[in-house]
């Protein structure tokens, strides 16, 4: 049944939509099945979005079609259409009268995924309304805080250097706490990797402790604050809570310096939205394990890391890894940088949409994946800052000399950087830095050839 009609309004001005405020704008790529036209399929999609079905019902009046998602604009030979949704169309809270994102993406994502007369298609870029964004809670803390307790200016102070305690598994408690004592000799910010949690081998009631004990002597002998992020995630709100309150009483005084690690893309923003409410005084680290799913660039269906990123700011992320742009072991490439400008700026342009946030705090990038000192000037350089937490696991652990020197090779990196200094200079003046070289000898051959006869290195 071709609902073009009703469901689509090509005459709808973009301008206009944004400055009447009253819908949430979505644009689309999209491919229809054999045999159905392009704008047919683009109404079809509207309508399963909002307020329609495959056939006419006796139940529709007036007031319905006024709530009706339409289609603005197709451009068929790009493959890409815009939908309109009302704003009221979105579930609020019966608690609060807050929005919340299962509505937006139960919507905007929903059956049309699966419709037959839709090939693939894939959510690209969204643009929330200034009403929509009041009704979202957005972060409690950021990047800002961390720097506060790191005893570093609140407005650009600079990279935290972090790491994965590794291996990822396989570590019973005290060598796990050993680990992380070694890394926070030199670095800031350690956090668990996504599969950490209770498991029997390295329960958290005995790991935990161990992990503050080490926390508590790195402090007392760097004389430097520490971060923790302890990975929460759990299937069941009140074992993710049980998890918290646990590592907050273990904590005690030093409580405000851990995060709080959620598995948001398998947890879902119902768990994203219960950490952010419950412990709103906590850095909340928005991890993305199994993203890849649905937003690898050879995905067709779903919506893009740059789409999750966006939502993850409105959740309430303190922050979420978005890749390495290409510097890294993921997918990606350069111009992902824009993931990372959308969530850190309060005005931003889009692959389609410029958002204004209007003051909400912004969400921190986390780079992580592959990364180690070598790769990262490159990375600064093309992101243009380093206001980001770093967590390179190999690249810490996998240092020549010892996870501290690892991590004091990042931020050497970082310093090398923010100097405008040559890489091989600077290692000639920069001992953990330098060795960074002979411990990622593949990386420096590919980044910095002929750095053996320049650094003096015979093997």
């Amino acid at each position: 049944m071709d609902q073009s009609n009703r469901y689509a309004d090509l005459s709808l001005k973009e301008e206009d939509l944004i400055k009447g405020g009253n819908h949430v704008l979505v644009a689309y790529t999209m491919e229809p099945a054999a045999g159905h036209g392009y704008l047919e399929a683009a109404a079809h999609f509207a309508a399963e979005s909002s307020t329609g079905t495959n056939v006419e019902v006796s139940t529709t009046d007036d007031f319905t079609k006024g709530v009706d998602a339409l289609v603005y604009k197709i451009d068929e030979a790009k493959g890409i259409m815009k939908i309109a949704y009302p704003i009221d169309l979105f579930d609020r809270n019966i608690t609060d009268g807050r929005a919340m994102l299962v509505s937006f993406l139960t919507l905007a994502i929903g059956n049309n995924q699966g419709m037959s007369d839709i090939k693939n298609s894939q959510m690209q870029d969204f643009y929330m309304p200034p009403r929509m964004l009041q009704l979202f809670d957005g972060p409690a803390k950021n990047i800002s805080d961390l720097w506060r307790i790191l005893g570093r200016p609140v407005e650009n102070g600079g990279y935290i250097s972090g790491t994965i305690i590794k291996p990822k598994l396989g570590l019973r408690p005290e060598p796990f706490a050993h680990a992380a004592y070694q890394f926070w000799l030199g670095g800031d910010f350690i956090k668990n990797d996504e599969p950490q949690g209770n498991q029997v081998f390295c329960p958290i009631k005995k790991v935990l402790p161990l992990v503050y004990d080490s926390f508590k002597r790195a402090q007392d002998e760097t004389g430097q604050a520490k971060l923790f992020s302890m990975n929460i995630t759990a299937d069941d709100h009140y074992e993710m809570c049980a998890r918290a309150d646990f590592a907050l009483e273990t904590f005690g005084p030093d409580a405000d310096k851990v995060a709080f690690l959620v598995d948001g893309f398998v947890g879902g923003p119902g768990m994203i939205t219960t950490a952010r409410r419950q412990y709103p005084g906590q850095f909340l680290h928005y991890h993305r394990a199994g993203h890849g799913m649905v937003t690898s660039p050879s995905s067709r269906r779903g919506y893009t890391a740059f789409v999750l990123a966006k939502m993850s700011r409105l959740q309430g992320a303190s922050g979420i890894h978005v890749g390495t742009m290409g510097y890294g072991k993921m997918e990606g490439g350069k111009d992902d940088r824009i993931i990372a400008y959308m969530i850190e700026r309060d005005s931003c342009t889009g692959p389609f949409y410029h958002q204004e946030w209007y003051g909400m705090k912004a969400t921190t990038p986390i780079i992580s994946g592959g990364m180690n000192a070598l790769r990262l000037p490159g990375f600064f350089e093309n992101l243009g800052h380093g206001n980001v937490i770093n967590t390179a696991g190999g690249g810490a652990y996998g240092h020549i000399d010892s996870p501290a020197a690892g991590a004091i090779s990042l931020r050497q990196s970082y310093e090398c950087w923010k100097a405008g200094a040559d890489p091989i200079e600077w290692a000639k003046e920069h001992k953990e830095f330098a060795r960074a070289f002979e411990s990622f000898p593949n990386d420096a051959d590919k980044l910095y050839p002929g750095w053996r006869q320049k650094l003096g290195v015979h093997k």
